[in-house]
């Protein structure tokens, strides 16, 4: 006989851990105890020793769907001659470890009680320990039922009997509620009550009249309605103030999918994933969605039902739903009926229920890229997102991570956890939101930072913030930070690399606008020809300025007034001579090598589009354009550090064909992407917004493979600003164990 005591620390809690333990201990008569405690789960087992040796091998192979080790402890301690084995109540103490799960799709065996069982028959919040909230729902840990929003909810004999019981599914699943003691649904039109005796069909009905829903969710209300009807999807962009951004789609099933898109194996298992995530597709010349969905691209993000209340809804529709976060323009998903009615009051009915949503989170995307996933916003099923160290840390440290899409990161011991995307910090809300997801992470894990880590930009809102801070402040260039989150991904440790760090803007060492970076081992080598941004700020939103400003820098006022393109249609004679002016005595003109501004020329160059309603437009228009049978590219030199394509003078030479100058401007950025990485033999690492590009990858990846270059992609971690957080925290920790070496 013998006695063993495990510490166990991953996602432990919430995820049917201990019963199994519990089940597979009894099975092997081994006896002993299992508990929750804030440092993760504790466990002691005792009985013979090939008996013990099993379990070990049982464990690795069985555990949970949701569970995931991250270390495993177990050392031998003195024999007690326990009875039984048993499963005890949740300790506590002063450091808190245990991982928060991310919220899971409804499970295939609690959609059969949805239909079958009497107790949770036709019920929208039916979970177990396998699926449902987790990370929305929670205020602190330990995961126990006292620390959630389902606290307020006390169960029934029927519930409770199955949460006391070990050998149940919802053994301690803390959410677990039926339609006798848990969450009510109700429907609101106007702010008033409707009676219904079946809510989905009444819902169902609402849609197919098209009327606009609101939609509670896991976390937080989506916009819902008819995917077909033009005329309201017209209404929903008018009220939205949306032109043109493709709305995701919730469909019935994976045949409806397969009716709107193309969906190869990869995407078919992304969409029907635990994770349930919006998965981008190439859209079907088809008839069964509205033109208005994604005008102008030929992707579209479409997801499958991933709460027992979709299901339950989808019974009464065939039709495929907009399902678009309830929001405005890069504000945060808002979670309360409230709300709802303050800032969208062209709602027609809300959909409700009273389980409280304590921490919002937006839908997760996903594109397939070279046959693998790519993240592009991590939320819903994935996040909070952990990454483990091969190493401790003796600081806590905080990263608040870029202005736009943002995220924060947190780092103690050997844990590292970005949180999921937050929005765009330019309103007040999302800021609000921002400070909240710090203090909820801050809840979590009683974690006061010791360092905080900020973007160089002195104008960004995270830094501002960071600077009132009290702490220890460390500054992290953004496009570094670009690399630094790829190199956290994949823990790569030493400083061997060939980094492209593409992106929009950002604020660069020499006080300009970066965007178009190559880095060898943290040294700036390359950078693209800048471009004037004329106006400033507005020739983000507008490509006809950054186009224009590329025309002053090459000809003449006179001379353009001869020539017929585009970007210079899009503009008045007066407007032409004032912002001639401007650039020439350059008043607000500041200069960016952003290849993300590159895209912008070229669109605008090409008529494509001269002003742009939403971040990345330009890119997935010129995306859609590209011909895989144009096979040139524009002439370009790489010297001096600086890489210029001569794009113009082939332009204004040419009639200006759309396809083949998208085209060429694809080929020509792969172009020099491979003509660089030949040169060196370190690993190539690409980041930045700019690498989201799924046609610009298609062409590359093969080529560096042809060249047998050895490089890294983000995949688990978007590749845009929601990385900036995790790449400040990484590239911080380096440092400092550097620096204590």
């Amino acid at each position: 006989m013998i006695r063993y005591r495990y510490t166990i620390k991953g996602i432990v809690q919430g995820v049917g851990f201990r019963p199994f333990v519990y089940q597979l201990a009894t099975k092997l008569t081994l006896r002993g105890f299992v508990h929750n405690s804030s440092a993760g789960v504790i466990l002691e087992l005792e009985g013979k020793v090939k008996d013990i040796e099993l379990f070990d091998e049982c464990f690795l192979e069985e555990l949970p769907p949701l569970a995931h080790i991250d270390s495993f402890e177990k050392h031998p301690i003195s024999v007690q001659n326990s009875q039984d084995f048993e499963i005890i109540q949740t300790s506590s103490n002063d450091l808190k470890t245990t991982l928060v799960s991310p919220d899971i799709k409804v499970c295939d065996q609690c959609l059969e009680d949805i239909k079958t069982n009497p107790q949770y028959q036709n019920y929208f919040a039916t979970n177990c320990t396998n699926c449902g909230p987790r990370y929305s729902i929670i205020n602190t840990v330990p995961y126990d039922r006292k620390n959630t929003s389902m606290d307020k909810f006390t169960m029934c004999k029927h519930c409770q009997k199955e949460y006391d019981d070990p050998t149940n599914r919802r053994y301690h699943a803390q959410p677990i509620s039926c339609n006798d003691c848990g969450p009510k649904l109700t429907i609101y039109e106007n702010g008033t009550p409707l009676a219904s005796n079946d809510p989905y069909k009444t819902v169902a009905s609402y849609i197919k009249d098209g009327k606009i829903l609101a939609i509670k969710g896991i976390g937080g209300f989506h916009i819902v309605c008819d995917a077909t009807n033009d005329e309201t999807i017209k209404a929903l962009r008018k009220y939205k103030n949306r032109p043109s951004k493709p709305f995701a789609l919730m469909c019935k099933d994976m045949d409806q999918i397969k009716h709107i898109a193309s969906v190869n194996q990869t995407e078919q298992k992304l969409l029907s994933s635990k994770e349930a995530p919006i998965v981008i597709l190439d859209k079907k010349d088809t008839n069964s969605i509205s033109d208005l969905i994604a005008p102008n691209i030929y992707k579209i993000g479409c997801m499958l039902p991933y709460t027992p209340l979709h299901f339950l809804l989808f019974e009464h529709l065939d039709i495929p739903l907009i399902a678009t976060s309830a929001n405005l323009g890069g504000m945060p998903i808002l979670k309360e009926k409230e709300q709802i009615e303050k800032l969208l009051p062209f709602i027609d009915i809300v959909v409700d229920f009273n389980r409280d949503i304590i921490n919002a989170i937006d839908d997760s995307i996903v594109q397939v890229i070279y046959d693998k996933a790519s993240m592009l916003r991590l939320a819903r099923g994935y996040a909070p997102k952990v990454i483990k160290l091969p190493f401790s840390i003796d600081q806590k440290i905080l990263a608040v991570g870029a202005n736009s899409k943002s995220t924060i990161g947190i780092a103690f011991e050997d844990t590292l956890i970005l949180s999921p995307y937050i929005g765009d910090l330019d309103h007040l809300e999302s800021f609000e939101y921002f400070l909240r997801t710090i203090e909820t992470f801050g809840r979590f894990y009683d974690f006061e930072p010791d360092i905080i880590v900020h973007d160089i930009h002195p104008n960004y809102e995270t830094t501002k913030w960071a600077q009132t801070q009290n702490k220890e402040l460390i500054a992290v260039q953004h496009h570094l930070a670009h690399i630094y989150a790829l190199k956290a991904e994949y823990n790569l440790q030493n400083n061997d690399y060939i980094g492209f760090s593409f992106d929009g803007t950002g604020y660069g060492l020499d006080k300009t606008l970066w965007g178009g970076e190559v880095f060898l081992n943290d040294n700036r080598i390359y950078s693209f020809h800048p471009i004037a941004l004329l106006g400033g700020a507005k020739a983000i939103k507008e490509p006809r300025r950054v186009a224009l400003a590329a025309l002053f820098e090459k000809y003449s006022l006179e001379e353009l007034k001869h020539m017929s393109l585009p970007t210079l249609e899009a503009f008045s004679s007066t407007e032409l001579q004032l912002l001639h002016q401007s650039y020439t005595k350059n008043i607000n003109c500041p200069r960016t090598s952003s290849v993300g501004r590159l895209f912008d020329a070229i669109a605008s160059l090409t008529g494509v589009l001269q002003n742009i309603s939403y971040e990345g437009e330009s890119g997935l228009r010129i995306e859609a354009l590209y011909d895989h049978t144009i096979k040139e590219s524009f002439t370009y030199s790489i010297k001096d550090g600086c890489i210029a394509i001569d794009y113009l003078e082939y332009i204004v030479a040419n009639p200006p064909s759309p396809t083949k100058i998208c085209s060429m401007l694809l080929n020509t950025l792969t172009d020099i992407v491979i003509d660089i990485a030949v040169l060196y033999r370190e690993p190539i690492l690409l980041c930045g917004g700019v690498f989201q590009n799924k046609t610009l990858l298609e062409i590359l990846l093969p080529k560096l493979e042809q060249n047998q270059k050895h490089y890294y992609l983000p995949r688990s971690i978007p590749t845009n600003d929601s990385g900036i957080a995790l790449g400040q925290l990484y590239k911080t920790i380096l440092k400092l164990q550097k620096d204590n070496l």
